[in-house]
Formats: C-alpha cells, structure tokens, sequence
C-alpha cells in the first residue's frame, strides 16, 4: 500500500503498512522498528540515541515493544511517536535484523516481479544480459561475506516465512566434502539447540504470545506494588559505606600502609559501579538527566570509567544477551570462549572486527578453566582501555540531547586522573614499588566485581532459538540468578538477581529482592526454568563450562591434526 500524499500528518500515522512493505522500506535501508503496533522509522535518531545505534540496528524489522519498555522511561516512550510513520494489524511476524545477516527484498508490485521471473526463465542470453533483466536481491544474487557478520551457517530463506532469516538457528545436513571442523563444531551446536528446545516452551506463536502476555501482567503488578519507585533512604546508607571506605583509603594512605590503603580504595571502587550501574538504568530519580549527571559523577570523576561506553554495550547486551556473534559482553576471545563458536573466528558486530582464534587463543582457551580467576583480577585495566577508546573515538551521540555527555566524561577523566594519578600515585606514594603495590592491590580488589558480572552468564545458554523467540525467555534462557542471604545484598550490589534485572531494567536494585518472588512465580506459569544457584554452585557451572569448551577445543585440534597427517576422514 502506498502512502497517499494527501492524507493528514496523524491519517498518514495511522495508516496500515503491510509486511511487505516494510520488509521493502528495511531492504532501502530504513530503520524500521515496531513497537506496540506502530510503525517507527528510526533512521534520524540513531546518531542522537544516547544508548547508542547497535542497539537499536538489532531489534529493526522486529517486534521490540518489551525491549523498548523495558529499558526506556515513560518520557522516552512519548517522545517515540515522533517516528511513526504507520501501524501494522495483527501478530507481527519478526524479520532477522540485517546487522545479523537478515537478507530483505525490494519492494515492488507483486505482478512486476512474476514478469520479471518469467522473462528471467525464458531468457536465452548471456550472464549480463540476464542479470540485467532480472531485479538486484539478495534473496537471489551472491552476498559479499564481509558485508555480513561472519558465520559458516548456511542461510536458507524460506525456513522463517521470510526473506530473512536466522544465521544458524536451523541446522543442516553437511556434504562429504565439508571439513572435520566444519562438522565437529555444527554437531555441537546442534546438541545444544536440541537441549534448549527440549528444556523450554514450545516457539509457535501461541506459547510465546501466552508468554509475553503474562510478562506484561506481572510488569503491571509491579508497578502497582510501588517496586519502581526508588528509596532514597537506601542510597543514605550507600552514601554513608561509600565515605568510610575512601576514608579508611586516605587514613592508611597518611599512615603510609599503601597495600591496606589500595584495598580499601579498591572496595570504595567496587561498591560505587553499582550505583553507576542503577544510575545508566534510570533505576535511582528515573530522570535522563539527572541519572546522567550522577552515573558520569560516580563512573568517571570517581572511578575513571566511561558511563557512556558502558551504556553503549550494555544495552546491546540487554538485548542480544549471549549471542556470540553480538553481545560484548561474552566476547573476549582471545582470553575466554564460552562457545564453541568462538573457535570460527566470529565477527563482532558490536566492535566491528574478526575475533581471530589464532594461536595464542588456542592455547589460552586451553586452559581458559585455569586462568579464569587470574584474568578477572586485571579486568578494570581493560576497562580502562574501553572507556579511553569510547571518548577519543566519539563514538557516543554528539547532538540531540546527549551531546554533552561526552565533554562532561573527559572532564571527569581529567578529574579522575589529577587526584587518583597526581595526587596521590605521584605526590602521595613517595617510590615505585610502593606506587606499583597500591595500584596493582586496589585494582585487583575489584576483581570479584567482574566475577559477579560473568557469573550470571558464562554458564548459560548461547544457542539462538531463532527470531520466534519472546524477549523474556531469551532472557531468562541466558541468564542466571545467585542465591545469597539477604545480609550479603550490598556485597553484590544486586548483580545477584540478573535474570530478574534483564526482565525488568528499571527496578532499582534494592527492590530486586521482592520481585524475585513474583517472577519465580511468573516461570513456574509459563513453564519456563529459573537458573539460580548459590554463590559457590553458581561458580563451579561457570568454571565447568570454561572446562567444557576447552575440552572441545583440544578435541578440535586433535581431529586437525589427525587429518593433517593423514587420518581418516571425520564424520558428524
């Protein structure tokens, strides 16, 4: 249906678009996005988004109504219909978003394209001829790989009633001249797509639709409940343990105890990412601009790290969680692989480069089980370096309305710096080895805080069930909840109820604890499985699967090595 020019700005809102035609307006490369029904072209706001454009390029062409409410205040949601450009009537059927390889026909007449077939088949002329007669797709005509994200799952478009698809969320059958890497690694990701197939509810529209039905009560009893509203009285006592810690730091600073001075000021970090990390939610005033000003304050004036950089690749990992290909926060190859897919040298969308499996990853994931603690405690030097890249490259929004997140963020690293670095490394610390100790002490102190952050994940699911999925059962499929007692809350900052948290974003951290049973009862309803595992239990699955995939990459490299010497060929 073509839009009539004539038609009012609100008639031309409300028009009807068809699938089609919004298949068609992605495959020109527009933006489009539905959310509760509407049809929004997104396109003049990707370079304003201050939660950045991956995250919005992975839900276009998809239904994203619980990914947008869940991580948007109702201010944000307003503001939306500004870039509805029509509506769509009845279920909507999700594409694969084409950052993640989905393939998207032009949009033409329907009896226009029959002709063009017909004459396309009748056609006896040479290879330019015929592919001047026949309309560009990419249905039909060869994709470059370096302009998808790299995957050796072969695409098959009519698997999904759509010209897009998933890149391996179907596996297929190998001929006999595949490599033994080839079949060793699509067996395994088969056995895991069986398990979670077997393990959660049935993805025909029916069961998914129940399930985010229910998902959408239980936010409305949540809401009802008072849980999103924040108790400022808990931030005092937050407030009160942060000022002890960085004095307890300046005491024994004075004292000259630079080890115990560097622990203390490691605690004071460990403690302030979670108020930053409630603060990029707008889990504290749920104000934009005032959860900016406080997260950029506790983030990057008092712990060196860019708010902005982590609110770019968090929210995409709120998103895509434990996709391989996608989530940056489990790709960190070449030190971890959690999947075995990490072995093909995947591309990462978010970073826009090839995490080469060379060499040295092979050996690392290796021992990847052994070394996991060991790398977790230089983990915020590499932060460091994430943050530093996010500012210098300008990689978040320079206008609309957060363009001045970036200029306050390097104001608060020159902050960070003249008092961390001058003040008390070069006019404090009065050696090297004593400088060098208080740095490597507070620094390594905040290890258990990226222990807390992979736990929730690296033990859980990273198969894709394909784009049928409903947001809350990816959710609770790939993450896990860790069991404490109540009295341990503030040591993990409510890091502990991360499956909770990828439900509902914007609760603030202090109300998780009496949602857990809400969603508890959620789970048992729609039959879906809550992971969680005390502490202890919680680390023994994640070293576990480190093992396990480094077992299969030393099977690998064995089955290599045997075909490379002349063994006998290796079959599924």
């Amino acid at each position: 249906m073509a839009l009539d020019s004539s038609l009012g700005p609100m008639s031309r809102k409300e028009a009807i678009l068809t699938r089609r035609e919004v298949e068609g307006m992605i495959a020109d490369g527009k933006k489009i996005i539905i959310v509760d029904g509407n049809v929004l072209k997104v396109d003049p706001w990707l370079k304003y988004h201050p939660g950045g454009d991956k995250s919005i390029l992975h839900v276009v062409g998809r239904d994203a109504t619980d990914e947008v409410n869940a991580l948007h205040s109702p201010d944000a949601l307003q503001r939306m219909a500004a870039f509805q450009i029509g509506r769509v009537e009845g279920r909507w059927h999700n594409f694969l978003p084409p950052i993640q390889g989905g393939i998207f026909r032009p949009h033409r007449d329907q009896e226009q394209q029959l002709d063009d077939f017909a004459a396309h088949a009748e056609s006896d002329q040479d290879t330019a001829s015929e592919s001047a007669s026949v309309p560009d797709s990419p249905v039909f005509d060869p994709v470059d790989p370096s302009d998808a994200p790299r995957s050796r799952y072969r695409k098959t478009p009519w698997l999904h009633e759509s010209s897009s698809t998933s890149s391996f969320s179907s596996a297929e059958s190998f001929g006999p001249d595949d490599s033994p890497k080839l079949s060793f690694l699509d067996a395994r990701t088969q056995q895991e797509l069986d398990l979670d197939l077997k393990k959660y509810p049935a993805l025909d529209s029916a069961t998914q639709d129940d399930i985010i039905r229910r998902y959408r009560q239980l936010n409305q009893v949540i809401q009802a409940q008072g849980l999103y509203q924040c108790h400022y009285t808990d931030y005092l006592i937050e407030l009160s343990r942060y000022l002890l810690l960085f004095a307890l730091c300046l005491l024994f600073l004075r004292l000259g105890w630079y080890a115990s001075s560097g622990l203390f000021l490691g605690l004071f970090w460990h403690q302030l990412v979670f108020t930053a990390h409630d603060a990029g939610h707008m889990g504290i005033t749920h104000n934009f601009v005032y959860d900016t000003v406080i997260g950029v304050v506790v983030a990057d004036f008092l712990g060196g790290l860019s708010l902005g950089w982590w609110k770019r690749s968090h929210n995409v990992h709120h998103i895509v969680t434990n996709s391989p290909e996608h989530d940056p926060d489990i790709e960190h190859v070449p030190f971890f692989a959690i999947s075995h897919r990490f072995f093909e040298s995947l591309r990462s969308t978010f970073y826009d480069r090839v995490m080469i499996y060379d060499g040295f990853a092979r050996f690392a994931v290796r021992y990847q089980h052994l070394l996991y603690y060991p790398v977790l405690l230089l983990g915020r030097f590499n932060l460091y370096i994430l943050s530093w890249e996010h500012l210098w490259r300008g990689l978040g929004p320079r206008k609309g309305p957060a363009w001045w997140h970036r200029w306050f963020e390097i104001a608060g690293h020159v902050f960070f710096w003249l008092w961390f670095g001058y003040g008390i490394l070069y006019r404090t610390i009065p050696d090297a080895r004593s400088r060098f100790i208080f740095v490597m002490v507070s620094h390594m102190v905040t290890g258990p805080l990226h222990l807390q952050i992979t736990l929730s994940h690296f033990a859980m699911s990273t198969a894709d069930l394909g784009i049928h999925e409903s947001f809350p059962q990816k959710m609770l499929r790939t993450t896990m909840d860790v069991d404490c007692p109540e009295w341990l809350d503030f040591v993990h900052g409510g890091l502990q109820f991360q499956a909770i948290h990828h439900l509902y974003p914007r609760i603030p951290r202090h109300n998780l604890r009496k949602t857990q049973k809400l969603v508890q009862s959620f789970c048992n309803e729609v039959g879906i499985p809550y992971a969680l595992y005390g502490f202890v239990d919680g680390n023994k699955q994640v070293v576990g699967r480190l093992a396990d995939v480094a077992r299969q990459a030393a099977i690998l490299a064995q089955c290599q090595k045997t075909v490379a010497n002349g063994g006998a060929h290796i079959r599924r």
